[in-house]
């Protein structure tokens, strides 16, 4: 088969890889039909997450047809299906309690060293994303192993295009569970640092969650027009002081709550920021977090801080004192995919929602390259882009 492999820091090649079989009697082989790059994606594509090899196959957004099956599996042959991106058992102690992208089961013994040493206990697993969560192969390719099929893989009617179900695998459930975590209450303010794909779903949550005002931070043009028609109020951070303007929107209040859907690669000319680009660059640092530190400074007294972006380090000045001494709540984690898919899908097959609106390009699989070099340098006009092998 052929699939986008990491050929180190910065390069993708399509490649002829093995395909994949079945190995344990929950598995499934899925025919992808469609696959996504993820913000998540340029943090392997930049080299600042540990554990990725030349020839992993990456990606973590994927849907298509079932092909094949082990005996355990609950699914058939023909059946059309989302992936969620994290790989789950449904019966350790975390999956019972819904917490599925925290599963105790799903990373192999040999590869759960080094992520207890960084995190103190095993990570769940998840397709196409390092050694730290298993090393599975993922899903820019055009046939995927699903293990655990029976607990996975959400079946999705057949009569609803791709565009419109494909980000059930990842970055609508993540945006929906940013905003849950925000505890929001009717009428509340909650100020969002960043509008790419999950940041821009969590805006479309939050509003849903019912919101009174959301505030869209970015510093891309096209990302914040796109935060506008979803009712959110644009801030560009090149053009303003962020924490200044926030207090000002909010007389001197500040943000009911706030959401950091950028993560450790945060950008921007901040004396912070900086100094935390050359350490990531030097190899003395590793997340650049910025933003959350921004988010908690700028979070109002008593407020909630829910953290989807992604972070895979350690970060120096975090504003513990900021954080305690306001009385914050802290919440983040990886997206708990199956908790939530079941209302978000009957929000797609009703017609409340269109997560299509986001995808700014599609291309062939052949072109995965081209699709990663213009997601992280042209982020004006490249806001997603999906693959079809």
């Amino acid at each position: 088969m052929r699939a986008a492999t990491f050929q180190g820091k910065g390069k993708i090649d399509v490649r002829h890889m093995p395909d994949p079989q079945i190995v344990n009697p929950r598995d499934a082989v899925i025919e992808v039909t469609s696959t996504a790059i993820c913000g998540s994606d340029l943090h392997l594509y930049g080299g600042v997450i540990p554990g990725v090899e030349h020839d992993d196959i990456l990606g973590h957004e994927f849907m298509g047809r079932v092909i094949e099956v082990g005996q355990g599996s609950t699914l058939t042959v023909g059946q059309r299906v989302v992936v969620p991106f994290t790989i789950s058992c449904g019966a350790c102690f975390q999956c019972e309690a819904l917490r599925f992208s925290a599963c105790d089961n799903t990373c192999p013994v040999e590869n759960q060293e080094v992520a207890e040493q960084a995190f103190g206990y095993p990570l769940a697993g998840m397709f196409g994303f390092s050694g730290l969560t298993g090393g599975y192969p993922g899903g820019q390719a055009q046939y995927v192993r699903v293990p655990f099929s029976d607990v996975g893989p959400i079946v999705v009617p057949d009569d609803i295009p791709d565009d419109r179900l494909l980000f059930l695998s990842d970055i609508l459930p993540t945006g929906w569970m940013a905003a849950l975590n925000a505890e929001i209450e009717p009428g509340d303010t909650i100020a969002v640092w960043g509008c790419g794909p999950v940041g821009l779903f969590a805006i479309l949550s939050a509003f849903r969650q019912h919101a009174g005002r959301v505030i869209a931070i970015d510093g891309v043009p096209g990302r914040l027009a796109l935060a506008e028609t979803l009712g959110a109020e644009p801030v560009n951070y090149h053009e303003t002081d962020i924490l200044e303007a926030l207090k000002q929107m909010t007389g001197g209040v500040g943000p009911d709550a706030v959401i950091d859907a950028v993560g450790m690669e945060a950008h921007g000319f901040a004396l912070d920021n900086v100094a935390d680009t050359i350490k990531q660059k030097v190899g003395m640092g590793q997340d650049r977090a910025h933003v959350l530190r921004q988010a908690i400074m700028a979070c109002r007294k008593g407020g909630r801080v829910s953290v989807p972006g992604v972070y895979g380090g350690k970060t120096d000045l975090f504003p513990m004192g900021a954080l305690m001494q306001k009385g914050l709540q802290l919440r983040t984690g990886q997206t708990h995919v199956q908790r939530y898919t079941g209302e978000l899908l009957e929000m797609i097959e009703q017609d409340e929602i269109d997560p299509s609106f986001l995808i700014s390009h599609h291309l062939p699989l052949e072109e995965a390259a081209t699709g990663y070099r213009n997601f992280r340098d042209n982020q004006d006009e490249w806001i997603k882009v999906v693959l079809q092998p």
